[in-house]
C-alpha cells in the first residue's frame, strides 16, 4: 500500500535511512528494517522505487496484515474529519493511541487499538455509507452556527449516524446534498479534479436571452475570481421570472447567484438537481435516503 512521500522519507528517517532528493533506491536488502513497536503493531517497512527516469521520484510500500488502516484513513471512515484535518489534528497533539499523543500521519491502526480525538474514544472505522438528501431553504450546511441559526443537523432524523456534506447549499438554496461518514471521500468527491457535473433549476427574475448568457458558457472573472463556463439552458419564462437550467463543474461560493448578478439577473430560487451521477429524483424537502451499497459500488468503485 503506497503513502505520501512525506510519511514515507519521516518512517525511513527514524531508522537512520538517508533519503536523497531524488527519490528512494534500496535493494532489497537495503530495504526490509523491522520498525518499532508502536501501538502493540511491529511492521516491515521496505522501500524500493516506484518510478524510474529523470524527475522521477521513488516511493515506499508499508507492509502489514491485511486489517490495519492508515491512522488518517481510519478516522475518516470513523466520521471524525477529513484525512487532510486529521493530519492537521495529529501535528498539533489532539489524538492520542494507545495512551501516547500521536506525532505522526505514517501509522497503521487496527480496530484493537485505542484511540482518543480531544479525550474523546473513537469506535471500530465503518463501511463507506452515502445518503441523498434534500436540504430545504432556511437551513445551513454546517453543525453549527455562530449566529444560532437552525443547521441541517438539527432536523436529521434521531437515528442518523455522524456524517458530513458532501460540499454546501447556501441558506436561500435548496436540493439535493449529498452525505457520507468518510471524510477523506467527501474531499475527494468534492476537488473539480473528480469532474462530476452539479446540475440546477434556477429562477431569475428578468428575461434572460441567449446573448446575455453567452459570458457565463465562456467564463467570467469577477473581483478577481475566474469562473469557468457554465452549461445554460433557457427554459421558459414565467411572467417576470424566467426558469434555466445550469450545470458546473466546480462549487465556489454562490457561484451561480453571482454569475447571473454579472449579467444583470437576480437569482431568486435556486435548487440543486443532481451531484454527479446521484440524483434529487422524488425527494421532498428534508427527505434522508441512504443510496445502497451496490449503487456505492457501482458509482464509485468502493
Amino acid at each position: 500500500m503506497d503513502i505520501h512521500e512525506y510519511q514515507a522519507k519521516e518512517i525511513l528517517s527514524d531508522f537512520g535511512v538517508k533519503v536523497p532528493n531524488g527519490g528512494l533506491a534500496y535493494s532489497p536488502e537495503q530495504a526490509a528494517y523491522r520498525a518499532r513497536e508502536m501501538g502493540g503493531n511491529k511492521w516491515i517497512i521496505k522501500a524500493q522505487v516506484h518510478a524510474g527516469g529523470r524527475g522521477k521520484a521513488g516511493g515506499v510500500k508499508v507492509c502489514s496484515n491485511d486489517n490495519e488502516i492508515i491512522v488518517a484513513k481510519y478516522l475518516a471512515r470513523a466520521g471524525v474529519a477529513s484525512r487532510r484535518e486529521i493530519e492537521r489534528m495529529i501535528a498539533i497533539g489532539q489524538i492520542n493511541l494507545n495512551g501516547k499523543t500521536l506525532d505522526t500521519p505514517a501509522v497503521k491502526v487496527t480496530n484493537k487499538d485505542i484511540i482518543l480525538v480531544n479525550g474523546k474514544q473513537i469506535g471500530d472505522a465503518e463501511k463507506v455509507r452515502f445518503w441523498r438528501y434534500y436540504k430545504p431553504t432556511g437551513l445551513i450546511t454546517t453543525d453549527r452556527d455562530e449566529k444560532g441559526r437552525d443547521t441541517i443537523y438539527d432536523y436529521f432524523p434521531e437515528n442518523m449516524p455522524r456524517v458530513m456534506t458532501v460540499g454546501r447549499l447556501d441558506i436561500n438554496s435548496e436540493g439535493l446534498l449529498l452525505l457520507t461518514n468518510d471524510g477523506g471521500l467527501k474531499r475527494k468527491l468534492e476537488l473539480p479534479a473528480t469532474g462530476w457535473l452539479r446540475k440546477y433549476r434556477v429562477r431569475v427574475n428578468g428575461n434572460p436571452t441567449e446573448e446575455m448568457v453567452a459570458p457565463l458558457r465562456n467564463g467570467i472573472v469577477i473581483d478577481r475570481e475566474r469562473f469557468k463556463g457554465m452549461e445554460i439552458r433557457l427554459d421558459r419564462q414565467q411572467g417576470s421570472n424566467a426558469w434555466l437550467t445550469v450545470g458546473l463543474r466546480e462549487g465556489k461560493n454562490r457561484e451561480i447567484r453571482r454569475a447571473m448578478e454579472y449579467v444583470g439577473l437576480r437569482v431568486n430560487r435556486l435548487i440543486r438537481t443532481s451531484y454527479g451521477p446521484f440524483k434529487l429524483d422524488d425527494l421532498k424537502p428534508g427527505d434522508v435516503e441512504e443510496i445502497k451499497a451496490k449503487t456505492i459500488k457501482d458509482q464509485l468503485g468502493l
